[in-house]
């Protein structure tokens, strides 16, 4: 039934009473979603639903071990493949929850705009007024279902309290997550939404390191909208795949997924084309996909504590490299004439390529607790070198060659075999620093005299019993951790 009324018409007590149940109903209701948070549930539905039939497809690739009978191993996947639609129901709960309650919402409109049929009149209008006012505070009010997650600031942008300092956006006045006021875990619900509210301010910083809940295995679809992102940590989580779309993230140079569960990267990730500092370290990563060599401008790559049998050849081509972590040296290593760090420690090395001399440019050469006996020939090349670490290896001597590094500031060869140590070793004018402590060594070349830079020399545990006259010529030697001879060079120093 229509209700027809002439304007200027004052409304009858029933009419009001009405239109204030309908104002009391809708204040009655809960929070209701932002648009960023129904976005972020309908990115989880859709991801949860990926993943969901991607592990069931997986266990559809099983075959049936020879001893176990095929009803069993039946049962078997049939209860896999329940507990994997159970978990995947549990993480869409709270998407669908929020979705359906958008529903809802849209559903309250269209009876207001009925209302708004049903008025006519000034004095109506003005009820109207009022009941849209009401609405408005109440939306205003709820901009997610935690109302811990995100406050209303005066100026119009949004805080989020329960995670400050996770995002950051590039405007004057940040908004920032914090992880220190709500030190609770992030779902992938709250996840989704964090990187709808990152996408709607622009952020370009955002750090979810070890805040996500140990069940989040998987990124949301959308973290691809996070075009302005420059800097992702993603690190200290256990996270077991990245999804195709964070070739999105076409802004990205700094990306820290270390410490999770990746087996493998994504063919779209050689799209991060502007990356320059990567950390992969800490996975389970056994190959790189052949997209890698598109990433040029990286100059920062760590690729140590995975599965890597060597070094993916792709990474030996991305020819910016400055700094190098890994478990191996390919040949390939030869195309990186920009590196200047190259660390490869923990390993089990015997040897080392020739093409380790191309790298021109090292300043840091990290090669210790590995198993080698020798340097490549090429090494007299790198005259680059300011630190060199070859402690706890095997070698019984040092090459020769050892002398053309002349700007050799830090030498490392503790814990080895060596018997000697070459005359070449005057040649190294630049050393400030020799640590020799837990060798053979029976004496030390006259040379040693020619280290007029030395500060600290450490001898300890030797067959060392006497010095080289020319000891007493290292006036800037300030410690030596050796009792017996610390005293005979004080003699000496003093003579002098």
């Amino acid at each position: 039934m229509t209700v027809k009324t002439r304007k200027n018409q004052v409304p009858s007590p029933a009419f009001l009473e009405t239109v204030e149940e309908i104002t009391r109903l809708y204040k009655s209701l809960p929070s209701r979603p932002s648009f960023e948070e129904v976005e972020a549930a309908i990115s989880v539905i859709k991801t949860v639903s990926n993943e969901e039939q991607a592990r069931l497809d997986d266990f559809g690739e099983l075959e049936c071990p020879q001893d176990v009978p095929q009803e069993l191993f039946s049962v078997l996947q049939q209860a896999r493949e329940t507990v994997v639609l159970f978990q995947s129901h549990e993480q869409r709960k709270e998407a669908l929850y929020l979705v359906e309650a958008d529903k809802m919402f849209e559903k309250f409109d269209g009876l207001i705009q009925r209302i708004s049929l049903l008025v006519s009149g000034d004095t109506q209008k003005e009820k109207l007024i009022s009941i849209s006012e009401s609405v408005e505070k109440t939306e205003k009010e709820s901009v997610v279902s935690d109302e811990s997650l995100i406050k209303k600031r005066k100026d119009g942008e949004s805080d989020k309290d329960g995670f400050k300092d996770l995002v950051k956006s590039s405007s004057t006045k940040a908004a920032f997550f914090s992880g220190e006021v709500n030190s609770e875990k992030l779902s992938l619900m709250k996840v989704a939404a964090v990187i709808e509210k990152s996408a709607k301010t622009g952020a370009v910083v955002l750090d979810l390191r070890g805040k996500l809940m140990d069940r989040v295995e998987w990124l949301p679809l959308s973290i691809g909208k996070l075009s302005a992102i420059t800097k992702l940590d993603l690190s200290e989580n256990r996270i077991m795949a990245l999804p195709t779309t964070i070739s999105g993230l076409q802004a990205l140079t700094k990306l820290d997924v270390h410490s999770n569960q990746l087996i493998n990267l994504p063919g779209s990730f050689g799209e991060l084309i502007n990356l320059t500092h990567l950390d992969l370290r800490e996975n389970r990563l056994r190959s790189l996909p052949a997209s890698f060599v598109k990433l040029t401008k990286l100059e920062d790559l760590d690729l140590s504590l995975n599965q890597f049998t060597q070094l993916p050849e792709t990474a030996g081509r991305v020819t910016r490299l400055k700094i190098l972590n890994v478990m191996a040296v390919p040949t390939t290593i030869s195309s990186l004439k920009a590196l200047t760090k190259l660390d490869v420690h923990s390993n089990q090395l015997i040897n080392l390529p020739g093409s380790l001399g191309e790298l021109i440019n090292l300043t840091h050469l990290d090669l210790r607790a590995n198993r080698l006996r020798s340097l490549p020939a090429s090494f007299v090349k790198l005259t680059k070198l300011e630190v060199l670490d070859l402690s706890l290896n095997q070698f019984t001597q040092l090459p020769e060659t050892v002398g053309s590094l002349t700007r050799l500031k830090i030498l490392n060869v503790e814990t080895n075999e060596l018997e000697e140590i070459p005359y070449t070793i005057g040649s190294c004018t630049s050393l400030v620093e020799l640590r020799l402590d837990f060798n053979q060594l029976k004496s030390l070349p006259e040379a040693i005299g020619e280290l007029d830079c030395l500060e600290i020399l450490a001898l300890h545990y030797n067959r060392i019993r006497g010095l080289p006259t020319t000891m007493g010529q290292l006036s800037s030697l300030r410690e030596l951790d050796n009792p017996y001879l610390k005293t005979c060079v004080s003699q000496k120093i003093s003579r002098n």
